[in-house]
């Protein structure tokens, strides 16, 4: 929903004939007070933004602070509905979304939160963050388009890590992949070497790609025992297995080690968001640092909200919502399951020396 693109959006149906609404609200679910009050305040922005960017006179966006707790999402959705509000954007925190979700769907009122927790999301909750599950079934699926077939799978023994891997066993029995191990990995500790020479030990040479969901330390001291383990022994016709991993990759950094180099993850396409924060920042300032993605994803839902309110219609009906064609966004285009998932366009990255650059490009339409 960038500001090129001219109602109606890509995905939005035409305006229907009806009683316009006086007035569409908006509720801003946000923690504007407490330790989180800096991503608070940098989100309610980005939205402000959208509202500036797409909203008519008759669309209203209403500021909520959650404090950045359970009790205070509840207390501010309950003053959402106070005020009638239409549709609820945010809150942030998936243990805010859950305490809130209740009332919202008590009252019928849709959510779309800035959540990645799947489990938050259904029956009007909307998940509107880079959800794992996607991001693994487009990796796997330019794996498979690249004749990568059997995977090994190692991850962090930890919420994360074991949601990543659930969604890598769906999509490697969707997409018609081998699973060829499966291991995880305390990521606590500080020395992996046994956890990936267990893993590693299993058919080394079956392995076609290794799906590796970390960041940071813990990412390059695996990365760099793979490489170790996988190649100790090998002959000059082996041919190493590929790297891939999720959004975590998406980190300038990581071109420093050599055992990354030329492995794949997804990550949205950056032109939009690009422009996005260039815009955010001629009118705010700078982005508090590792909150960038995050107000895409508030700017685009209040920006959703504002073009399904134009012309005071405000239809937020989960048909409309869920549209099958989806919305085009900062990030990407995407569309809201009835899942509560909101599935994304995401593009394939190679990680190189000289920087990551694309490999498979982010599709234009579902």
């Amino acid at each position: 929903m960038t500001p090129s693109l001219q109602p109606p959006l890509p995905g939005l149906p035409p305006p229907q004939p009806g009683m316009p609404k006086s007035e569409v609200r908006a509720a801003l679910l946000l923690p504007l007070s407490g330790p989180q009050a800096a991503t608070g305040q940098a989100l309610s922005n980005a939205a402000q933004l959208a509202l500036f960017e797409m909203a008519d006179s008759r669309f209203s966006l209403i500021p909520l602070d959650t404090r950045g707790s359970a009790e205070g999402a509840v207390a501010a959705t309950q003053q959402a509905l106070a005020q009638g509000a239409d549709i609820i954007l945010g809150p942030v925190f998936s243990f805010e979304v859950k305490a809130a979700a209740a009332l919202a769907r008590e009252h019928a009122v849709p959510m779309l939160a800035f959540t990645t927790d799947r489990s938050a999301a259904g029956a009007g909750i909307y998940a509107m963050g880079f959800l794992p599950g996607p991001q693994v079934t487009r990796i796997l699926a330019h794996a498979r388009d690249q004749g990568r077939i059997r995977i090994g799978v190692l991850a962090r023994s930890d919420d994360y890590g074991r949601a990543v891997a659930e969604a890598a066993r769906e999509a490697i029995a969707s997409l018609g992949l081998e699973l060829v191990a499966l291991d995880y990995y305390d990521p606590a500790a500080t020395d992996f070497t046994q956890v990936v020479k267990r893993f590693t030990a299993r058919r080394t040479a079956a392995f076609d790609a290794i799906l590796l969901p970390d960041d940071g330390v813990r990412l390059r001291n695996i990365s760099s025992l793979l490489s170790y383990f996988l190649s100790e022994g090998a002959d000059h016709a082996y041919k190493p297995p590929k790297l891939l991993g999720t959004l975590l990759w998406d980190d300038a950094r990581l071109i420093t080690e050599p055992s990354l180099d030329g492995g794949w993850y997804p990550a949205p396409p950056p032109a939009a968001h690009r422009e996005f924060e260039q815009r955010y920042v001629k009118a705010f300032g700078p982005l508090p640092p590792r909150v960038g993605g995050v107000a895409g994803i508030a700017y685009d839902a209040a920006a959703l909200a504002a073009a399904l309110a134009r012309n005071g219609l405000g239809d937020y009906a989960s048909a409309t919502l869920q549209n099958p064609n989806g919305f085009a966004g900062v990030d990407g285009i995407f569309r809201l399951l009835p899942s509560g998932i909101a599935e994304r366009g995401l593009t394939v990255r190679q990680i190189a020396p000289q920087g990551s650059y694309e490999v498979s490009p982010a599709p234009a339409a579902f």
